[in-house]
């Protein structure tokens, strides 16, 4: 894996008026310089780090290809740790598209996807959970995804696993001194105080492995899907959601044939609602197809909503809901949609219905908005809330399976000495959990495999 190149690449969206190209590697200045005029002449390379000069770049003399402005950061003062520049050009896809050719041509190699964060962490700049933060961070789209990836970026979130790599070496140092004894049979740690130790080890492990299932919930959202028979009002019941007209809604039943998906934020937690066609028999094609998405679909949902109509009987919704192939740990909330038309008696039937099939019921009305600001308030308690007592939330799969594994080597470490093994037993699996934990920050030693499957998710200019 050689990073000792020039790379270059636009690292901005489409679509804004203003581009930057960000410019790493040991060549980064001097190539620049072959584009750049500054004003009154100045040059790149005769500037400090952290300046921002105003030019033009002009690959031949009287051709203006754009005026820029160019930052320097010089190494190792830079997000890379090298030799960085950055041209701030207007944007055009033309003039992006022309300024990488140039640089090019000027000796730059296309950047990778990820690889001035890889350079970042290869050069000292930031350990590996910060550098997966980066990519947290851009994908965030809540506030609560937003908070995370920024503490996990700061190193709030490498400081807690560095202080349980720091404990753990404690532990694995007392049974290696005890190995190097082991002749003249030394015992430098008392097994008591050993088992206390790996008894809060275990405990924050297990705690830190505990809080991916809320972090997950605040990174990816929640999938709740909506379902039922047709004409029940499913769609109308996305659109009071949404708050737009998402999904189109009509009298005939089996208008949606395929699954539409959206996304609202309630309370800083992502839902990911799920629209499907309704559940019937059926012999028209296209509907038939669409049905067994739904089925598909509802295997993948953390929470059901089960739209019934407000003027069905107890018999006929119980019926229908036992004909749904329900999955284990599924949240499933009956829904008692045009409780608005029947005003009288749907309060007879939803306690009717709690008694008869033991969920909760809502009686709401998808078109006048009736009770659902109730059902939103009960979605946000199904989301749960952080482990008590933990500073520090994972979101991140890999470190999950980290932690699992740590967790797995640790009790098992526990149990060794419960039974009185070998102190070369205890130090062994010790290494284990060191290992794992390691893993999460980089400390550990790192693949090239491991970091090209964590970079490669990123986009390119970052």
């Amino acid at each position: 894996m050689q990073h000792n190149h020039t790379i270059a690449a636009v690292a901005t969206g489409e679509g804004g008026a203003i581009s930057v190209i960000r410019v790493s590697g040991p060549e980064a200045i001097p190539i620049c310089d072959k584009l750049f005029l500054g004003v009154n002449g100045r040059e790149l390379h005769t500037q400090e780090g952290y300046t921002l000069l105003y030019g033009t770049i002009e690959p031949v003399e009287g051709e203006v290809v754009d005026d820029v402005l160019v930052s320097i950061f010089r190494c190792p003062f830079s997000f890379t740790g090298e030799d960085m520049v950055e041209i701030s050009c207007h944007g055009s896809t033309y003039i992006k598209q022309e300024l990488m050719r140039l640089l090019n041509e000027a000796g730059a190699k296309p950047a990778g996807p990820g690889e001035f964060t890889l350079r970042a962490f290869l050069n000292g700049k930031m350990d590996l959970a910060q550098a997966e933060a980066v990519a947290d961070l851009i994908a965030s789209d809540s506030r609560g995804a937003h908070d995370l990836a920024m503490n996990q970026m700061r190193g709030g979130y490498s400081d807690e696993f560095r202080t349980l790599r720091g404990q753990l070496l404690d532990l694995a140092a007392l049974l290696e001194l005890e190995l190097d004894f082991s002749e003249e049979d030394v015992e430098f740690a008392d097994r008591l105080k050993i088992g206390e130790l790996m008894d809060q080890l275990s405990a924050r492990i297990g705690r830190l492995k505990e809080s991916y299932a809320w972090g997950n919930v605040i990174k990816n959202g929640i999938p709740v899907a909506i379902v039922g028979s047709p004409n029940v009002g499913k769609s109308t019941l996305l659109n009071a959601l949404l708050k737009e007209d998402k999904a189109m809604v009509s009298d005939i039943p089996g208008t949606t044939r395929d699954v539409i998906e959206d996304v609202i934020n309630i309370r800083g937690v992502q839902f990911r609602f799920i629209d499907t066609a309704g559940i019937r028999y059926t012999d028209d094609t296209l509907e038939a197809m669409g049905i067994e998405r739904t089925r598909k679909r509802m295997t993948t949902a953390s929470v059901i909503l089960f739209v019934a109509e407000a003027t069905e009987t107890v018999q006929e919704i119980d019926s229908k809901l036992k004909s749904i192939d329900w999955q284990p740990r599924q949240h499933t909330i009956l829904l008692l949609n045009k409780a608005d038309k029947s005003p009288g008696s749907t309060e007879a039937l939803k306690k009717a219905l709690e008694e008869t099939t033991g969920l909760p019921v809502i009686a709401i009305s998808a078109r006048t908005g009736e009770n659902l600001e109730e059902l939103t308030a009960y979605l946000y308690t199904l989301a749960g809330s952080a482990p008590e007592g933990a500073d520090v939330i994972v979101t991140n799969a890999r470190h999950f399976e980290a932690l699992s594994e740590a967790y797995r080597a640790i009790e098992q470490a526990k149990t060794a000495l419960e039974n009185q093994l070998s102190g070369d037993l205890l130090a062994e699996d010790i290494r284990h959990v060191l290992h794992h934990v390691g893993t999460i920050t980089g400390d550990a030693p790192t693949t090239e495999d491991v970091l090209g499957a964590i970079f490669s998710r990123f986009c390119i200019g970052k």
